[in-house]
């Protein structure tokens, strides 16, 4: 279960390996940065040099005469000429919204020169070059070489870190490697869930003690498949089977193969086996395998990256050997969806059911979790797992925290059992809203409503007994609610359990229409529960006489929504809309005849909840027994019954002892007169 183990932090070895430098990738970006210089390089004195022309030393001449040079730069190897702007257009010369460019002569031995743009009027200048190659080379190529292998370096980085793995190696797995001494989980912090650590036990012995299985030829099961609920505590059973082992656990999401890029997510899985080997022995645990382990479209209208990937993923197990110490484990939500390729054996050789935890499961549960926080001496563990039916590991440990966190609000120390049942009731219903203030009709209405519920429930056999009843909204929408707490866990559910659920539903709107005459929207969520039951018994479990043992409907996603999906025509799905509003309303009229017929007892338990908001189940009972004299408890005649049953069986008992010492001495009787008659007649031969 996800449950009480914190997450573990990642390996060092594993960081490690991704930060080593690789030399082939840092001598390709150093290429490519050098590359990007020297064409920055060329491409700035393109662009400088870009729509100048050279002329002749007699046409500077000629420009000189004629007035056209505003100024002249006199270089080591040319001469930089800068006519005046009136005469670009005469000179074709410019720069694309720079300005002109200059011409440019070549430079001649004319000792006169200086005294001609005197005369004149030009302006005149020759820079000062400092002659320091080493200083140019580093300043105009080593420089910028390593500006540009930087941001390159720095960019790739980044990019990488996206899209999985170091520098170009996009393909490298993401996973994360943990050692035993960092997962800290092994079988004794999994509670709850004895059956699939038994199934696991084998794995870790393999894993402990190889050698025992090869002699008998034993092959080591190459993958293990979790399947259940969320929440149920898939991979801390993973984790636990790492921690028992000893052995390296090696952890990574099935999304995490996923990638836009076709082909990364095979080469993610030829990674992570690499890394795997290297690590062995190990455990290899896959979460969310749906993610990539659908089943092929056949119909050419997949996804060829995801069909790359399980095609990868399909062949990396099939050729690793299973002896080398590495198991793959898997966990998912639904498995109806996974490809036949990927479930049969060879592969994924179990499969293993994480279901919901039992009344004892979740008590071991709250357990484990109760040793993390203060309980009072009067916690009553076993009245929480019994309150919290249908709960997985992750759901428990919440209410666990969140008892605690009503204990520090109300200044205690000590968690007490008023402040688990709290948090059952927050988990459920969710926390008080006070700001909520409804009128008194409004409350006369809700308190009639749920005591509706409660006196149904009373009034029949198989129903779970009321724990509480209360008239307080709470933050999930319910302006108030009834709590049924069960006896105990119940794994089969008759027709008749079915109808009188039913009937506890559709007990609020009942007493609506008794007291009122009149109804109103707060049975919508009864009313929807109600429906899927009569449903459920028409088309899946074959409870109407109409369509006899027919399943109608199966279950889809069956860990997760429990979605249905029709399976037969649109005629019988009306036939099948009548035999569900025949049930609902035959439920109806009888939730309406027992609260008619208990009306007294309806109006003073509604008084008293209006006035107190809230009673137990004691307070319940107290005031039904008061009102209804003759109402016998259903404890007191299921133990009555077994009274009667036990008394039943003694008496049968001691008839059926005294039949069989009865035909024990018959064939005593028998065997004596046989073994006389036969030494008679021995006497009458001699």
């Amino acid at each position: 279960m996800d449950n009480n183990i914190n997450e573990p932090q990642n390996n060092g070895s594993n960081n490690n390996n991704n930060k080593k430098p690789n030399k082939n990738t840092a001598l390709t970006i150093l290429i490519v940065a050098i590359v990007l210089t020297f064409l920055f390089n060329m491409m700035t004195v393109s662009m400088i040099t870009k729509g100048s022309r050279e002329v002749s030393y007699s046409e500077f001449l000629t420009m000189l005469e004629e007035g056209k040079v505003e100024k002249v730069e006199v270089q080591s190897g040319k001469i930089l000429i800068f006519p005046k702007d009136e005469d670009v257009k005469d000179t074709k010369i410019f720069n694309f919204g720079i300005g002109s460019q200059p011409l440019y002569t070549g430079r001649f031995p004319d000792f006169t020169l200086k005294e001609e743009l005197q005369k004149y009027d030009v302006e005149f200048k020759a820079p000062i070059v400092e002659n320091n190659g080493f200083v140019n080379f580093f300043v105009y190529y080593v420089l910028p070489i390593l500006i540009m292998y930087l941001i390159l370096t720095l960019l790739f980085r980044g990019l990488s870190k996206k899209m999985g793995g170091g520098m170009f190696g996009m393909g490298k797995s993401n996973a994360k490697v943990y050692m035993q001494k960092e997962t800290g989980v092994t079988f004794k912090d999994v509670a709850g869930q004895e059956e699939a650590k038994e199934s696991l036990r084998e794995i870790v012995d393999f894993l402990n003690n190889p050698e025992k299985y090869s002699k008998i030829g034993a092959v080591q099961p190459k993958g293990a498949l979790l399947v259940g609920p969320p929440g149920t505590g898939k991979t801390m059973l993973a984790k636990a089977v790492a921690g028992e082992a000893n052995v390296t656990f090696l952890s990574i999401a099935g999304s995490d193969f996923v990638e836009m890029y076709v082909g990364l997510g095979a080469s993610r899985v030829r990674s992570l086996y690499k890394q795997a080997i290297e690590n062995k022995p190990c455990i290899v645990f896959i979460d969310e395998i749906d993610a990539i382990g659908k089943k092929r479209d056949g119909h050419g209208g997949g996804n060829d990256e995801r069909e790359q990937t399980l095609n990868q993923l399909l062949s990396e197990m099939d050729g690793f050997d299973s002896s080398k110490g590495i198991v793959i484990l898997a966990a998912t939500n639904r498995p109806e969806v996974l490809d036949k390729a990927l479930l049969r054996p060879g592969r994924f050789d179990r499969r293993i059911i994480v279901e919901r935890p039992d009344l004892k499961g979740r008590e071991d549960i709250l357990k484990v979790h109760a040793k993390k926080v203060k309980l009072d001496k009067d916690v009553d563990l076993k009245k929480i797992a019994l309150a919290t039916s249908g709960s997985v590991g992750a759901d428990l440990a919440n209410m666990v925290n969140e008892a605690a966190l009503r204990a520090v609000r109300c200044g205690r120390e000590l968690v007490k059992q008023e402040d688990l049942m709290e948090a059952v009731e927050v988990v459920i219903a969710g926390k008080e809203k006070k700001d909520r203030i409804l009128s008194e009709q409004e409350r006369r209405i809700v308190s009639y409503h749920e005591v509706g519920h409660a006196l149904v429930s009373a009034m029949l056999k198989n129903t779970k007994p009321v724990q509480k009843i209360t008239i307080v909204p709470r933050t999930m929408g319910s302006l108030g609610y009834t709590l049924q707490i069960p006896e105990q866990d119940k794994y089969l559910q008759s027709n008749v359990e079915m109808l009188e659920e039913i009937m506890v539903l559709l007990g609020g709107r009942c007493a609506e229409e008794v007291e009122f005459g009149s109804i109103t929207t707060g049975a919508s969520n009864d009313i929807q529960r109600a429906t899927s039951i009569a449903r459920s018994m028409v088309t899946l479990y074959g409870m109407s006489d109409k369509f006899d043992m027919v399943a109608l409907e199966d279950i889809e996603n069956r860990y997760l929504d429990g979605r249905m999906v029709s399976n037969c025509s649109s005629k019988t799905q009306r036939e099948i809309d009548k035999e569900v509003q025949a049930i609902i309303k035959d439920c109806h009229i009888k939730a309406r005849d027992i609260l008619q017929k208990n009306k007294n007892a309806l109006d003073k338990i509604s008084e008293y909840l209006i006035e107190k908001e809230n009673i137990t189940g004691e307070e319940f009972m107290e005031i039904l027994k008061e009102v209804c004299p003759n109402y016998v408890e259903k404890s007191k005649e299921k133990d009555d019954k077994k009274e009667i049953f036990n008394n039943n069986i003694k008496i049968n008992s001691k008839v059926r002892f005294s039949k069989i010492n009865e035909r024990r001495e018959k064939r005593h009787i028998y065997k004596v007169r046989k073994h006389n008659h036969k030494i008679k007649n021995n006497k009458n031969k001699n």
